[in-house]
């Protein structure tokens, strides 16, 4: 059965299926449209992937990145 739609937005940290070869678990999306670039959060290495796909492989969202940015400001 595959999984429910998540909906998630710019600046959100995510937690992907597999970990990075880093160690970590947590990404931040940095980049929206029919791609879409995420950031590890342990390394800082980038990567972009389809939407499609990045949608297969996030597990859950961890921080919305609404409240990150209401906290800096």
């Amino acid at each position: 059965m595959p999984n429910p739609r998540i909906s998630f937005d710019l600046n959100d940290v995510v937690a992907m299926k597999k970990s990075h070869p880093c160690g970590e678990n947590q990404w931040k999306i940095i980049r929206m449209g029919a791609d879409i670039r995420i950031k590890c959060l342990g390394c800082g290495h980038s990567v972009m992937m389809p939407r499609s796909e990045f949608q297969r492989k996030v597990k859950k969202i961890l921080e919305h990145g609404s409240k990150a940015e209401n906290n800096e400001m």
